[in-house]
């Protein structure tokens, strides 16, 4: 049987490879909008971020997502990842 390749992908915060499964993908889609997306799969350009707390509270303070994804991104999207990091949604 073979082995199946695992999809590695780069946080942009501690900048570490990890299996794709590990990470939260933010994404800009194609109308410019920025949203978290659960599944990996939305269309449009998206960074990685390792899901822990840690990486998100440091993700906000130097507003990677906004260099990243080159469009504006507001604290609404930093709050929403940190509230969902701790109730536990993903």
């Amino acid at each position: 049987m073979k082995k199946r390749k695992v999809p590695l992908r780069k946080c942009v915060v501690t900048n570490e490879m990890k299996p794709k499964k590990e990470l939260v993908r933010i994404v800009r889609t194609p109308e410019g909008e920025v949203v978290i997306d659960f599944t990996g799969k939305k269309s449009g350009r998206g960074a990685y971020v390792s899901n822990s707390q840690e990486c998100f509270l440091e993700a906000k303070k130097r507003d990677v997502f906004s260099k990243h994804l080159n469009v504006k991104v507001s604290s609404e999207i930093y709050d929403q990842l940190i509230k969902d990091r701790t109730e536990g949604d993903f």
